[in-house]
């Protein structure tokens, strides 16, 4: 096993990422805004890797788990004024005020939680108040509803079409099921919460938008900068939209009933 430590602009990274896992790469640990450390298998030619990466940094690692090594990387990370977001293998307690949150983060993130989740826990830390409905859809692991649990929601519902992603959410959370927002009644939620990829949140948009009461809020995030023409073609009265480096989120309220919804109060 050996790592290639890569250096590139901010504005490249998620390129470089992208192609390192083209080439077969292991696993990737994100290092700060424009380094990252990719780990390839010795089966790998370090050659031509080198010639691909000109000026990367070879080291052979140790004889563990190359796992092991890649999670040394990952240290905890603040999040908004709040949150304190920890791998599950280490045991670092919260700085005062803020919630401790246990994650399980992906290899391609070196902090451990990805932009768009970040821009999420922002947005629930702005618009979760005490005694709202809320409903996570696309929970995964549960962060999301488990945050909107410890801002003082008082009803915390989570969907997801994956079996598995739903028994690891319930781990969080108690009222998880799997499917999608067929399930869910009309006008009965204050916060919906979406970080899904694009296509989903188009094609979920009409119900999205449905389940909200008056005045209900959607968080919708697991998009590019790029995408968001996409996204605002199925979702037209955005009301504002934030941006995490290459990723954004778009808040929209609903200040009337959907089309052909009655919203019941």
């Amino acid at each position: 096993m050996f790592s290639l430590e890569i250096e590139c602009a901010p504005a490249h990274l998620e390129l470089l990422i992208a192609d390192l896992w083209e080439q077969g790469c292991a696993g990737i640990s994100e290092l700060d805004t424009s380094r990252v450390r990719a780990f390839f298998e010795d089966s790998a030619s370090r050659e031509d890797l080198c010639r691909r990466y000109p000026g990367a940094l070879v080291r052979v690692e140790e004889e563990r788990d190359w796992v092991e090594s890649a999670r040394d990387l990952l240290q905890p990370i603040a999040v908004g004024a709040r949150f304190f977001l920890v791998p599950e293998w280490r045991n670092d307690p919260a700085p005062p005020g803020r919630f401790r949150i246990t994650v399980n983060p992906g290899m391609a993130f070196g902090t451990g939680v990805h932009e768009t989740t970040q821009l999420m826990l922002e947005a629930l830390e702005e618009y979760i108040m005490p005694g709202m409905t809320v409903l996570d859809v696309g929970t995964g692991s549960g962060i999301l509803g488990e945050v909107a649990q410890l801002l003082g929601a008082e009803r915390v519902f989570a969907c997801d079409t994956d079996p598995d992603a739903i028994e690891v959410a319930r781990r969080r959370l108690t009222s998880c099921f799997v499917g999608s927002l067929g399930a869910v009644r009309p006008a009965v939620v204050d916060v919906a919460l979406a970080n899904i990829s694009p296509e989903a949140i188009v094609e979920l948009a009409p119900e999205l938008l449905a389940c909200l009461r008056t005045g209900g809020i959607l968080l919708a995030s697991g998009f590019e900068a790029s995408e968001l023409p996409l996204i605002k073609a199925a979702l037209p009265d955005i009301a504002e939209v934030r941006y995490k480096r290459s990723w954004a989120l778009a808040v929209v309220r609903a200040a009337s009933p959907a089309p052909g919804v009655s919203r019941r109060q």
